[in-house]
């Protein structure tokens, strides 16, 4: 089997809330295409243009090359071999950032082809499911105010979730203001829901966080996630030392090499890693051993359309050691449209996939209707 094309697809709603921090309102769907007739599927929950570029640009030399110009005439079962000449032929302006998002995605959409060849579900090529169902959190934007915050969790809680993240939005502008959202949102949730708050880089350093967590811990919170700017590794790690509340981070961070890191420099409880971001599934299961080695949580980071929801449940499936899915439950027509499948929660419960690849079929008009013409 050989690659004869790879085609990087930006997806866009015609309306763009700029001033929000939700990546579901636009995505970069990667399709790769071979000569007997099995096409991948992958995403890209990055700045779309961008990795568009990456993907399409002809080579400069050796190591500066667009990604597709690496793949062509390629066998698209050889995915650890992919995957490195990929890293090396993009080294010059790559290693971190969009450059292994774009791997990413490539990734991801080389497991979906590999899974249909071989007529089996992803997880089960990653070593076979520990679980045919994993918990869901539900995930979405922190509201304005407590009134709303009250509003969005009684309606989250009575779809069935019984773990619920809220993130952004106000959080970080008065830290007042950010207890009342904390207490709103337990007083909704009742004491059997698990809450996630996602200060989304709000505090300014270590003691702010220390003293915010502390007036957090009566309500409860399952984690607390990204209180701090990525590089801020000195901040993660006094915060993680000086509370008892799980502190979460690394959706921003990419490849075994960051999370080795990641985890050495911040002592944080849970890393989040993104399929979509970090280096694809296969880089995933490599970050999933490490957390293991490290008794480090792992709850990949997972917000944009039902094509990340497929990839990261097959990696989660094949964890030893996992807790949750993140469920983005924005009511962006990407999210909600994009691929075929719904993923329903039952139970607080998402099932993985079984069919073969990731298991999920694009809807192909919802790529025409949103789709950027290049």
């Amino acid at each position: 089997m050989k690659i004869t094309d790879v085609e990087a697809i930006i997806l866009r709603q015609p309306e763009m809330d700029v001033s929000k921090a939700d990546g579901s309102q636009d995505a970069l769907l990667i399709r790769i295409q071979t000569d007997e007739g099995i096409t991948g599927i992958g995403e890209v929950d990055s700045l779309p243009p961008v990795i568009k570029a990456i993907v399409d640009a002809p080579p400069s030399h050796a190591i500066a090359s667009g990604l597709r110009h690496l793949l062509i005439g390629e066998n698209p079962l050889e995915i650890d071999r992919l995957w490195h000449k990929l890293y090396r032929g993009s080294i010059y302006y790559g290693r971190q950032g969009p450059a292994i998002h774009a791997i990413s995605g490539i990734d991801i959409a080389l497991w979906d082809i590999k899974g249909k060849a071989l007529g089996q579900p992803v997880h089960r090529l990653l070593g076979g499911p520990h679980r045919t169902a994993i918990r869901a959190y539900a995930s979405t934007l922190m509201p304005e105010t407590p009134e709303e915050t009250r509003e969005a969790v009684s309606g989250l809680a009575g779809r069935g979730f019984a773990a619920i993240k809220l993130g952004w939005g106000p959080f970080g502008r008065d830290a007042d203001l950010d207890v009342a959202l904390v207490r709103a949102a337990r007083e909704a949730a009742g004491d059997e829901i698990d809450l996630m708050f996602d200060i989304g880089l709000g505090w300014p350093n270590a003691d702010h966080a220390i003293r915010q967590v502390r007036r957090f811990e009566e309500y409860r919170p399952y984690w607390v996630e990204e209180p701090f700017w990525p590089d801020e590794t000195a901040a993660y790690r006094k915060l993680a030392d000086a509370v008892e509340t799980r502190i979460a981070c690394g959706e921003e961070d990419a490849t075994r090499w960051g999370f080795d890191l990641l985890m050495e420099r911040t002592g944080v409880d849970v890393i989040q890693p993104d399929v979509t971001r970090a280096g694809g599934i296969s880089e995933l299961a490599r970050i999933a051993q490490l957390a293991d080695l490290r008794g480090v949580a792992m709850v990949p980071h997972s917000w944009s359309t039902g094509i990340i929801k497929a990839a990261s449940l097959h990696v989660i499936g094949a964890m030893p050691n996992a807790t949750f899915l993140e469920y983005c439950v924005q009511e962006t027509a990407l999210n909600q449209l994009l691929t075929v499948e719904r993923f329903p929660v039952v139970n607080g419960m998402v099932e993985l996939p079984e069919k073969p690849g990731l298991g999920v079929e694009i809807d192909e008009e919802v790529v025409r209707r949103y789709a950027v013409p290049a």
